[in-house]
């Protein structure tokens, strides 16, 4: 398969060159230059049909002419080896889990996939890949655990200093070996735009091989789009309309699920559901898009001003609001809103929350208030336990799962940068 750039559909690159270089040169984003279409006779049969077998369905359409069909089985059951279950809160009120990965985020599915296809295409090579990635808390700790040792691939983690959790810090900061991580004296957006600008740095280029483990690149969102087939599947009466509540800050995982109704997933409607860094419930409400410094909240991971992949929701919908506003509603909540939905949703369903899938529930509820007969499924991005700060006040003590809790023992180890453009080139080229 051939992609694009969202800046110039008229030059495409293999599946190679979009994932390795990760950014085009126009500083677009990378787009399959087709979608492919699953039959009709697939999403019949899908309740037969385990997690890995729709996840080789999607992957052979996109992964055939570079891999083959052993490798993709191989890359699937290795990259997608746990679950995506889903807890029905009431008949119409659903959660898909997705935090059952190595790092409890749902980040797991994109980076374990990146790392089997990114390890893969730079064998033989006679350079180390070098992964940057800027984190807003669970990007990193899934991309550090994905590409943990894997041969021939260097990982640069760049995180807001003071901005995600204590735990969320020491998962991308205790592993060491191929994993560094920076400390940034600035927001995510302050990250995101230090990794842009080493993509265009034409002297830091001829260093190192860059590659991006954000959701910027085409492999991460791929994978993202298999649980919402896998959601539909789990569905006992799928006779309403299927509607997705997806917490967002970077907005990848709104993205994949646009591609998986591209592909033929009968999705009525998404919700966008942010903290109050709004910017795409107000573009659209009004039809203006107007990125702004991020705003720190408790449901940390979302907090994004200038969300990337808002360029590829517009590139499906042709740079055209109302076609988008057809498909997508937004909506924003604040924290006082969000630590008191965490109560409620243990008070009424007994199940317990975590504040970005808090924020996914109260959009989920609002949209269900004019359209009861819905079928509702909020994705729950990230295990509780990893917010005990904000967890722990509201509800009392949380359990920890084990592979959380021993890294509370483990020495932190990152450097410190400020946002400066200047700096983190130097520390680049210094190493």
């Amino acid at each position: 398969m051939r992609f694009y750039s969202t800046k110039n559909k008229n030059s495409t690159v293999d599946l190679r060159t979009a994932v390795l270089q990760s950014l085009p040169p126009d500083n677009g984003l990378y787009m399959p230059e087709t979608i492919p279409e699953l039959s009709d006779a697939f999403l019949k049969n899908i309740q037969n049909l385990s997690f890995q077998e729709i996840a080789i369905e999607i992957s052979n359409f996109y992964l055939s002419e570079d891999f083959n069909q052993d490798e993709i089985e191989q890359l699937i059951r290795h990259a997608i080896n746990f679950p995506a279950p889903l807890f029905s809160l009431s008949e119409q009120l659903h959660v898909l889990e997705l935090w059952h990965g190595p790092s409890l985020a749902f980040k797991d599915f994109g980076a374990r996939f990146m790392a089997a296809v990114m390890s893969r295409l730079v064998e033989g090579s006679d350079q180390k890949l070098t992964i940057l990635v800027a984190t807003s808390g669970d990007t990193g700790g899934a991309v550090a655990a994905g590409f943990l040792r894997v041969d021939n691939v260097d990982v640069i983690i760049l995180y807001p200093s003071g901005k995600v959790s204590p735990l969320q810090e020491k998962q991308l900061t205790t592993l060491g070996q191929n994993i560094t991580a920076l400390e940034v004296a600035g927001t995510f957006d302050d990250c995101q735009a230090l990794v842009k600008e080493a993509f265009l740095d034409n002297e830091v280029n001829q260093r190192y091989m860059l590659s991006s483990a954000n959701s910027i690149n085409i492999t991460r969102l791929i994978p993202q789009s298999f649980y919402y087939f896998e959601a539909y599947k789990q569905l006992k009466d799928r006779s309403g309309d299927l509607v997705f509540s997806i917490p967002s800050g970077n907005f990848g995982n709104l993205t994949a699920g646009l591609l998986a109704k591209k592909m033929g997933l009968p999705v009525h409607q998404f919700i966008a559901a942010t903290n109050v860094n709004d910017v795409v419930p107000e573009y659209l409400d009004k039809g203006e898009y107007l990125p702004r410094p991020s705003v720190a909240t408790i449901s940390n991971a979302m907090d994004v001003g200038a969300p990337s992949n808002f360029r590829r929701m517009e590139d499906l919908y042709g740079h055209l609001w109302k076609d988008m506003k057809q498909d997508i509603t937004g909506y924003a909540y604040n924290d006082v809103q969000t630590r008191s939905a965490i109560k409620e949703i243990k008070e009424q369903y007994d199940y317990v929350m975590d504040p970005h899938g808090a924020v996914g529930f109260l959009a989920a509820r609002a949209y269900q208030e004019w359209h009861p007969e819905a079928n509702v499924i909020i994705m729950e991005t990230a295990h509780p336990a990893k917010f005990l700060p904000v967890m722990e006040p509201i509800l009392g003590e949380i359990p920890v799962p084990e592979r959380l809790s021993i890294l509370s023992k483990r020495e932190k180890m990152a450097h410190s940068i400020g946002i400066g453009y200047g700096e983190f080139k130097e520390w680049l080229l210094g190493r």
